[in-house]
């Protein structure tokens, strides 16, 4: 209840981040998966590493290899990749991916973009692979996420 009067007073996106910060969705509508925002750690091992990973965040729509990724940070591409998971906790491919559902979550939260328009500008490529990542990480299509949350 508290969520829905959040909801009519404030809006879905006040709603939406209090519902994750629960770990819990706003509104239940059976067999609904949880959905928690996963953020990369603020703290990087260097500065190097998180003005890469501040950059791959802002440019998602680009082909992010680990050898992009290394080329970025002057390193090689084992030493970055080791030091990417020192300091993440996972691959650059599994952080990649994540910040682009992350992403994707977002846009389908707040814009009034085609599941097609926020594949894309996500680095999906296509729907069809943005319904399967979707699907396979969210448990859910990219449509019924929106309907659950958007605002």
């Amino acid at each position: 209840m508290c969520l829905y009067l959040l909801r009519r007073e404030y809006g879905a996106a006040v709603a939406n981040g209090i519902a994750r910060d629960m770990v819990v969705p706003p509104h239940r509508d059976g067999g609904q998966a949880q959905y928690v925002a996963a953020p990369v750690p603020a703290d990087c091992d260097g500065e190097r590493l998180a003005e890469v990973l501040g950059w791959a965040r802002e440019h998602l729509h680009l082909p992010l290899t680990v050898e992009v990724l290394a080329g970025r940070a002057l390193m090689s591409q084992r030493s970055f990749a080791r030091r990417f998971a020192a300091a993440t906790g996972s691959t650059p491919h599994a952080w990649v991916l994540s910040q682009r559902l992350h992403r994707a979550e977002e846009l389908l939260e707040t814009a009034a973009l085609s599941i097609e328009e926020v594949a894309r500008q996500v680095g999906f490529g296509t729907a069809a692979t943005l319904r399967e990542q979707f699907v396979k990480r969210r448990g859910v299509p990219p449509r019924d996420y929106r309907k659950a949350f958007a605002s």
